[in-house]
């Protein structure tokens, strides 16, 4: 009995030990099965519905959905399940094959009719999809689709890369799609979904592009950064998604880890609500002026960001360093003009009023799915508490972030996307600047960035697409439309028994086929 007593101690004594290395200086190496990957994300959606909101991305991320056309590492556009397209002469038709031999992961055959019904869905239920294009027909005979514009669209093929128009098979019962996830053609296919904890994938085993090297892949809901890092530190997940540069130290001198970065296509900026406590212009420019984006990005971030000025990072080549920056940090500046327009502090709390007497309290909507937009925020209520400007932060979940957005429940709200969703800015641009866009809640309106954004949607030349787009951003800053606090570097954590993994530029591909985990 004694002897039974000490083999059990010694036991529960060997497993502390491990745990306490595998929480120790060094990465524990991968636990799970080689043939299952498990991956550490922030929570993302509620639903997998791609037409609901952003969350299309999830389904394209997570390896389940495809689109016509896919963006590969440099950011080019190929094709993928269309095999080529071509435009009429009068630039308003285009025509794409489908590709021979695919199958919906329920053996359902990829016709040009079940991409047509596919597109048709995602305009009936988004209203987001004629930011992109609008359709006078949509035709299908055969493995041919037919597209035909009511306005030539130079980037229609990239359009159809965005995840919004990932293609699903709506001959099915498409009310599950929410709960279950989409028929599309992806490599995986969804066998769990529970919002807030995780999602399970499995093999598509009727995909068309060749076997996926993994049978399983779970992706972990887990919100907070510091636990993703010590997460794949212990062994518990293989992949950390939206670590950041301050997470580096946590696995130095660790050969277990493998960290890739890249200077990103993102850009995380404030919407300033002139139907709301911003109609003012000098307020607006106030602001941009008091909130220091050198000091968020290159010392609270480490470096993790480049600082802010324009609509599009300077990793793409739209005249960054050319564009003049009137509201660049000067905090007496700041000052200077608020007082000069009649703010001042009439009772005496720190804070100014406006020159109606009316006190002004900015609520700050911000979304806690990532790490850095905090920090952004806190640091910039504090800069603007010098400048005498009163700015409450209201954190709440990404799903109510985007709700609260399309209500224009906000004074400012804080947003991180894709400059480049369609390999250039102008759906960017024309989603939250453009005055009719469905997107644009901020009740921002300038015609003559509607003029160039109608020309820009419709020039085909590429030097003067460029010349459109350094016009438009210069228009927006002089407008001080919004506040831009800096473009990000992405980074991606993973064990070093995972192969495959790769960063793009346009960040929709997270796992795909080719990914894999050595024994």
């Amino acid at each position: 009995m004694l002897k039974n007593r000490k083999s059990k101690f010694l036991v529960l004594i060997m497993a502390l030990l491990t745990l306490l290395v595998a929480c120790g200086g060094k990465s524990a190496k991968s636990k799970s099965n080689p043939d299952e990957l498990v991956v550490g994300v922030t929570s993302f959606a509620d639903t997998l519905e791609p037409t609901d909101q952003y969350f299309s991305w999830v389904v394209t991320r997570y390896g389940v959905g495809e689109n016509l056309t896919i963006f590969d590492e440099k950011g080019n556009l190929k094709p993928l399940l269309a095999e080529n397209w071509k435009l009429s002469n009068d630039k308003l038709e285009w025509t794409f094959k489908i590709r021979d031999g695919v199958t919906f992961s329920n053996g359902h055959p990829l016709t040009a009719e079940a991409v047509k019904k596919s597109i048709e869905r995602v305009f009936a239920k988004n209203k987001r999809a004629e930011s992109f294009f609008k359709y006078a027909s949509i035709e299908a005979s055969g493995q041919e689709l037919k597209i035909k514009t009511k306005e030539p669209v130079a980037i229609l093929p990239e359009s159809l890369a965005d995840p919004l128009f990932l293609i699903v098979d709506t001959s099915v019962n498409t009310d599950e799609f929410a709960q279950k996830g989409p028929i599309s053609t992806g490599p995986f296919v969804v066998q769990e979904f529970k919002p807030g904890e995780q999602t399970v994938v499995v093999r598509n085993e009727n995909y068309w592009n060749g076997k996926a090297k993994l049978a399983k892949v779970t992706f972990k809901d887990i919100n907070d950064q510091n636990t993703r890092a010590l997460s794949l530190k212990s062994g518990e997940i293989d992949v950390a998604y939206n670590l950041k540069v301050t997470n580096k130290a946590d696995f130095e001198g660790d050969k277990n880890i493998v960290i890739n970065e890249l200077k990103s296509l993102r850009s995380t900026y404030a919407f300033m609500n002139q139907t709301k406590g911003l109609k003012d212009k000098v307020l607006r420019e106030a602001i941009i002026r008091g909130a220091n984006r050198e000091n968020y990005t290159q010392n609270l971030l480490q470096g993790g960001a480049t600082p802010g000025k324009a609509p599009i990072p300077p990793t793409l080549d739209f005249g960054f360093n050319e564009l003049k920056d009137e509201n660049a940090y000067n905090r007496e500046s700041a000052k200077k003009i608020l007082a000069d327009a009649g703010y001042k502090d009439v009772d005496g709390d720190g804070f100014v009023e406006r020159p109606d007497g009316s006190k002004i309290d900015l609520n700050f909507v911000i979304y806690t799915s990532r790490e850095e937009l905090q920090i952004y925020a806190q640091a910039f209520q504090t800069d603007m508490k010098e400048i005498g400007i009163k700015v409450t932060l209201k954190p709440v979940s990404y799903e109510t972030v985007l709700s609260m957005r399309d209500d224009s429940n906000f004074d400012m709200l804080i947003w991180n996307v894709l400059a480049a969703n369609t390999g250039d800015p102008e759906k960017y641009l024309h989603e939250n600047w453009y005055s009719k866009a469905e997107t644009n809640k901020t009740g921002y309106s300038n015609p003559e960035v509607d003029k160039l954004l109608d020309e820009l949607s419709k020039e085909f030349d590429k030097a003067k697409r460029k010349d459109l787009i350094v016009k438009i951003q210069q228009l927006i800053m002089n407008d001080a439309a919004t506040l831009f606090f800096g473009y990000e570097t992405t980074f991606l954590y993973s064990n070093k028994a995972v192969t495959g993994l790769k960063m793009y530029p346009m960040d929709y591909y997270w796992i795909t086929k080719d990914v894999a985990k050595a024994n």
